[in-house]
C-alpha cells in the first residue's frame, strides 16, 4: 500500500520526521503548490518531492499543486496528524507544585532554578519541532525537572535523566512512579564517563551544564556520546553569559565547536531563572547538530562556586599526610599517595590499602568509592558537611549500605578542620550470614551488570547448590524493578541501591531450598 510506503518515509525521518507530518498535514487540507510546501514547513524541496513520489497515486495533482485524494484524507489524518495548540494551564500548576518541592539547588553544583515557566516552554517547544512520540530523550541533570515537564506535555517520549544529585534522583522518581511516567533516573558524574547503557542510545539529548568553559564542554561532550546516530541527532543547550563579558560567551563557544557542533539555531532569552542576576537571569537555547564524535577531556573542576571550583585550592598537604598514614603499606612497599576521585572504574583491587582524596566530593563520590575498591583498608578524606558524614542518620545510612563489606569509623580530629576521614576496614566472611554474603558478592562486582553479579551471588553464597537456571528464576520472581537488572549497581541511585540490598538478602533463603 502506498501508506506504508509513506509511513516507512516518516520512520526513516525518526525525531524529525514532524515536518514531513506538517506536509502531510497541509496536503489533507486543500489544494497547495509545491513552494507552498516548501515553503511553510521549512522543508528542503528534495524532501518534499521524495514525499510526493511516496504518496503516488495517493495524491492529486493540478498543475505545480497537490493535494492528498479527498477519500484518503481521514486515514492520513489518522496515521499522521499533527497535534494542534494545546492548554497547558494544567501542566503548568503541576510543574510549579514540582519546583516547589524539589530538592533545594546546590550552589557547589551550579544550580540555579529555572522558572516553571521555561520548563514549560522547553517540553512545549521540543514537542513542536520534533517528532517525540516513540523517541528516546536523555536530560543531562535535571534539576530544573525539565523531563517531568516533557512527559506532562507528551506521555509517549522515553526519557532518561542522569544526575550527580541523589536527592533529586530520588524525588524524580518518586514523581514519575506516581504518575506512571516513562522516566528512568541513573547516577552519573560526567566528569567519570556516563553509564554504558547511556552511550549512543538516544535521539536527543538537552541539558543546562555549568556555565564555565570546561562544564559547557564536557556536559556537550557527554551529550555527542549519548546521541545513537549522528547525522540525526541533536544536542540541546542551555547556555547565558553577560553582555558585559562577551569574551566568556566566545571561549564557550569555540569549547562547543571543538567538538565539531553547528549552531542550527540559538535563541535569545529562552530560559528564565529564579537567580543568576549576573547574566540577567536568562539564557540562551543552543540547538545543536554534531558533525562527528570527538574524544572527551576534562578536568574534575567545572563548576563556578564551591569546592570543585576552577579557583578551589583543595586540602591541606598535612590533611593528605595524615590520610596516607592511615592506610599504610607493608614495609616493603613505598608509602601510598592519596588518589584523585574516579569512581568510575574499579581501584585498589587487591591491594592492602588505599588512599583516596575525596574533599571535592559533592556527596556521591563516597559511597561509589566504597562500591569501587576492594583493599583491606580504606581511608578517604571528605568534607565536614558531607550528608554522609555530618550526621549520625548520614552515618548509620552509609554503614547500612556497605556493611557487608566494610566496618566505617569517622575521624573529625585530623590536621585539615574542613575534612573528615572515613576509614573502612574489610569486614571477615565468617561473620556474614548467607543472606549477607550474597549482597557482600553482589557489591564485590559494582561494575557488572546487576543480574549476572546476583545470579553468580547466589551460586557462590550456596555454595554451587544453585545452578544459573535456578538463580535466574529466584532473581526474576524477585520484587524489583526489571529494567535494573540490566545495569551497573554502581550506576543505581543511592536509594533504589538501599532497596536492591534487602531483596538480594531475602532471594538467599531460597538457597536451601532451590526446588520449592
Amino acid at each position: 500500500m502506498t501508506i506504508d510506503q509513506v509511513r516507512q518515509l516518516v520512520a526513516e525521518r525518526g525525531v524529525h520526521a514532524r515536518k514531513l507530518r506538517e506536509v502531510l498535514s497541509l496536503l489533507s487540507e486543500d489544494w497547495h503548490p509545491l513552494a507552498e510546501l516548501v515553503r511553510l514547513p521549512a522543508v528542503p524541496r528534495r524532501t518534499v518531492q521524495d514525499l510526493l513520489k511516496a504518496l503516488g497515486e495517493d495524491a492529486e495533482s493540478s498543475g505545480d499543486r497537490y493535494r492528498i485524494a479527498p477519500g484518503l484524507v481521514a486515514s492520513y489524518r489518522s496515521a499522521f496528524g499533527v497535534s494542534g495548540v494545546r492548554d497547558h494551564t494544567d501542566v503548568l500548576r503541576q510543574i510549579l507544585v514540582d519546583i516547589a518541592d524539589v530538592p533545594p539547588p546546590l550552589s557547589s553544583l551550579d544550580h540555579v532554578q529555572a522558572t516553571a515557566e521555561t520548563a514549560l516552554n522547553r517540553a512545549v517547544w521540543l514537542d513542536s519541532a520534533y517528532d517525540l512520540t516513540g523517541r528516546r530523550l536523555l536530560c543531562l541533570g535535571d534539576h530544573d525537572l525539565t523531563s517531568l515537564a516533557v512527559a506532562a506535555v507528551n506521555p509517549h517520549v522515553s526519557i532518561t535523566v542522569v544526575d550527580l544529585d541523589e536527592r533529586l534522583l530520588e524525588f524524580i522518581d518518586s514523581r514519575a512512579a506516581a504518575r506512571r511516567l516513562d522516566i528512568r533516573t541513573l547516577h552519573c558524574d560526567m566528569r567519570f564517563g556516563l553509564p554504558a547503557s547511556v552511550l549512543e542510545s538516544f535521539d536527543l539529548v538537552f541539558s543546562d551544564p555549568p556555565y564555565s568553559p570546561e562544564g559547557m564542554g564536557l556536559f556537550a561532550g557527554r551529550g555527542i556520546e549519548a546521541l545513537e546516530d549522528i547525522a540525526s541527532g541533536r544536542l540541546l543547550l542551555a547556555y547565558g553569559f553577560s553582555d558585559r563579558t562577551p569574551a566568556l560567551g566566545l571561549k564557550v563557544q569555540q569549547e562547543l565547536q571543538k567538538l565539531g557542533l553547528v549552531f542550527e539555531a540559538i535563541l535569545p532569552a529562552f530560559h528564565r531563572f529564579d537567580g543568576a542576576q549576573a547574566i540577567g537571569s536568562a539564557a540562551d537555547l543552543y540547538v545543536c547538530r554534531p558533525t562527528g564524535r570527538r574524544a572527551v577531556s576534562g578536568g574534575t573542576r567545572i563548576y563556578t562556586h564551591g569546592a570543585q571550583s576552577v579557583e578551589s585550592s583543595g586540602p591541606s598537604p598535612e590533611a593528605l599526610s595524615a590520610l596516607s598514614d592511615l592506610a599504610p603499606r607493608p614495609e616493603s612497599s613505598p608509602p601510598p599517595k592519596p588518589r584523585p576521585a574516579g569512581w568510575a572504574e574499579p581501584v585498589g583491587k587487591g591491594a592492602a590499602s588505599l588512599a583516596v582524596d575525596l574533599s571535592a566530593d559533592p556527596g556521591p563520590w563516597l559511597l561509589r568509592t566504597l562500591l569501587a575498591s576492594s583493599p583491606a583498608r580504606l581511608a578517604c578524606l571528605v568534607p565536614n558537611n558531607h550528608p554522609a558524614v555530618s550526621s549520625e542518620a548520614g552515618q548509620t545510612e552509609l554503614q547500612e549500605l556497605v556493611a557487608t563489606r566494610f566496618k566505617l569509623k569517622f575521624l573529625r580530629n585530623n590536621p585539615d578542620a574542613r575534612t573528615t576521614i572515613v576509614v573502612a576496614d574489610q569486614v571477615l566472611t565468617g561473620t556474614l550470614s548467607l543472606g549477607e554474603r550474597a549482597v557482600r558478592e553482589v557489591l564485590m562486582k559494582a561494575h557488572g551488570k546487576l543480574r549476572n553479579s546476583w545470579r553468580e551471588a547466589l551460586i557462590t553464597a550456596s555454595q554451587g547448590v544453585l545452578t544459573k537456571r535456578q538463580a535466574a528464576e529466584i532473581i526474576d520472581n524477585a520484587p524489583v524493578r526489571q529494567d535494573d537488572l540490566e545495569l551497573r549497581l554502581v550506576d543505581l541511585p543511592r536509594h533504589r541501591i538501599a532497596a536492591l540490598l534487602p531483596e538480594i538478602s531475602a532471594s538467599a533463603g531460597y538457597v536451601e531450598r532451590p526446588e520449592s
